[in-house]
């Protein structure tokens, strides 16, 4: 059987090397890489029935939550949570040009550069940066712009044939991302649990849910919100619980969840393994 998995491409970006991680672990690298030019729409991918997963960011150690992530997740229908990777992440600058002193643009995905913005500031404070939808979709036309550079991944030098300049220049060096595996089919093994919901907009609303979890001793990892974009001061809520689907305690919680929600999403409930760029 071959495995097709869709991600954000396009080739040498952080979320290719989760996939083929995953693949390597998985399915012994016998599998299809399906590059994408956004996030939504390598979960539109699985949707649309085009490819059987999807491996997307959803939370970085220092940026936070990927909201286009929880976004298109609550939009689209019959997606689950199958697996989460934590990658250790590495920024490096690419150029051609060997001088810093002559970089006026600095090239990469929104994450990347504010992942790297102490760094920016304190060594190239007067350049322009542009963001782009991935770390390394400038990378093809790099050689044409003698005073440009890129933040990337140092993968991503090697398969593009270009120089780093400077290495690791995140501003944190225990930086990670976490990543879903994304398909159609459910599972109900994990340790944790991805859900959402959406609630009627009237004081402590909100209260009721989290008393579901607190009654019964179940621990929140993340809760956080986004609006609905229906109307302001409409929201729907993102949590990430400890447990197993099949619990006694978590089946009660979240029937009775149901009963406290106008809309309930569950996503997942998957376990979570760390990965190691080099051996991918």
């Amino acid at each position: 059987m071959v495995i097709s998995i869709a991600h954000l491409g396009p080739t040498g970006t952080n979320s290719e090397t989760a996939a083929i991680a995953y693949l390597d672990r998985n399915w012994k690298r016998e599998g299809k890489l399906l590059p994408t030019p956004n996030i939504a729409g390598a979960l539109q991918s699985v949707f649309l029935g085009k490819s059987d997963l999807a491996i997307v960011p959803i939370e970085n150690s220092i940026e936070g939550s990927v909201r286009v992530t929880l976004d298109t997740l609550w939009e689209l229908e019959a997606l689950n949570i199958q697996q989460a990777l934590v990658l250790r992440i590495s920024h490096a600058l690419i150029s051609i040009n060997p001088s810093l002193n002559e970089i006026r643009k600095v090239y990469s995905h929104p994450q990347a550069l504010a992942q790297c913005q102490n760094w920016l500031q304190k060594y190239l404070p007067d350049v322009e940066l542009i963001e782009t939808n991935s770390t390394t979709e400038i990378l093809h036309d790099l050689k044409a712009e003698i005073n440009a550079a890129a933040i990337s991944a140092p993968r991503a030098s090697q398969l593009y044939h270009l120089p780093i300049l400077v290495s690791q220049i995140g501003d944190y060096p225990d930086n990670c991302t976490q990543f879903w595996v994304v398909g159609r089919d459910k599972v109900n093994e994990g340790s944790i649990i991805s859900l959402a919901f959406s609630i009627p907009d009237e004081a402590g609303a909100l209260l009721k849910p989290i008393e579901i979890f607190a009654r019964r001793g179940i621990n929140l990892n993340r809760i956080e919100s986004r609006p609905t974009r229906r109307s302001f001061g409409e929201y729907i809520f993102f949590i990430d619980l400890e447990g197993n689907a099949n619990d006694a305690k978590i089946q009660e919680a979240l029937g009775e969840l149901s009963l406290q929600t106008q809309i309930l999403k569950i996503f997942g409930n998957y376990h979570t393994i760390e990965i190691d760029e080099d051996n991918s």
